[in-house]
């Protein structure tokens, strides 16, 4: 069993430094490089915040692939993100999470209705951010 402050955390705790360092990269299109942070906090999280992380690593990476012409690999991580963070309270770690799944969905099917050929057309206004909530 995991240990360590990750292990003991709840939804209803606050973000980590290296929670919110993920979200400024999430935020800032560092996709790649969120992942990279997320993953430290991943590998030992267990529950509602191994979820989370997973979702939100997820995302990350279909944007990531979005970015780089993958629009499969995209439209895949991003039905994937959405799961993980259907199995969440809608607030957690100060985290919209529903209004993550709602944007993620909106970008999906924007996704879909451009096709592969026209993913590059995306509006960068749909683009998801992660927002913080006061709790």
């Amino acid at each position: 069993m995991p240990t360590g402050p990750e292990s003991t955390k709840t939804c209803q705790d606050s973000p980590s430094g290296q929670l919110l360092l993920g979200i400024r990269q999430f935020n800032a299109a560092q996709w790649y490089e969120c992942h990279e942070t997320l993953e430290l906090l991943w590998i030992p999280a267990t529950g509602d915040l191994r979820n989370l992380y997973q979702g939100i690593i997820q995302l990350a990476i279909a944007l990531h692939h979005w970015r780089n012409g993958n629009f499969s690999g995209a439209v895949s991580l991003l039905d994937g993100g959405v799961g993980y963070l259907r199995k969440l309270p809608q607030t957690c770690l100060w985290i919209d999470v529903a209004g993550l799944i709602r944007q993620a969905e909106s970008v999906k099917e924007q996704l879909v209705s451009l096709g592969r050929s026209g993913m590059a057309e995306l509006d960068p206004g749909c683009i998801p951010k992660i927002v913080t909530v006061s709790v």
